[in-house]
């Protein structure tokens, strides 16, 4: 999580959706930059609008403008699932010697075992009650979000890759893309309503 005080801006960590990336780019011009612990880093706009928010903008006597970005939801899970295959990978969590194909249907089971408990953008960007995110931008159209901060900030941005998933196949049968498309309503309904 990054907040610019003086451009009344607080951007949420949406995890596997370029946040190492654009935090190693704007950590310097941040008044506040969360990266440690994940939990932290990955505040959700729930945990933002009950706890973080409310302190800025009475500590401000201003709004802020919260921002994050949105992955689409299959492309976001191959993410995951391609993180997980690193040798670094806890055994419990690793998703080395099982499918896409396995790894989604595990996603869409409740509870979800750990190997596939990943959680849910639709969950981490959308508010118990109230407001959620001012500006949702779509992942797959970085640029926008690029030029969007360059003109809260006033300067030109660069963004590095970090953090990238290794590449590894995310093939689906069409039993487990009915399967998804049903469990990820609500990530899928969000992410349609997203310009593009």
């Amino acid at each position: 999580m990054l907040v610019f005080w003086e451009q009344r801006l607080a951007f949420l960590a949406t995890p596997k959706t370029g946040s190492t990336a654009i935090a190693a780019a704007l950590e310097s011009l941040a008044s506040v930059s969360i990266q440690r612990p994940p939990l932290l880093k990955h505040t959700t706009v729930h945990r933002y609008r009950r706890f973080i928010g409310p302190y800025l903008e009475a500590a401000s006597k201003d709004e802020f403008t919260l921002v994050a970005l949105m992955r689409e939801p299959r492309d976001w899970l191959g993410s995951w699932y391609r993180f997980r295959q690193r040798e670094e990978t806890p055994a419990a969590k690793s998703t080395a010697g099982i499918s896409f194909d396995d790894f989604v249907r595990a996603w869409c089971q409740d509870p979800r075992p750990e190997v596939a408990d990943v959680g849910s953008q639709a969950k981490f960007l959308r508010p118990r009650q109230g407001v959620g995110v001012d500006r949702l931008f779509r992942y797959e159209e970085i640029d926008t979000f690029v030029h969007f901060l360059e003109d809260r900030l006033g300067c030109e941005i660069i963004l590095p890759r970090l953090n990238v998933s290794p590449p590894g196949a995310t093939d689906l049968s069409p039993a487990t893309e009915a399967l998804l498309a049903e469990a990820a309503a609500e990530d899928f309904a969000l992410y349609r309503t997203l310009l593009p």
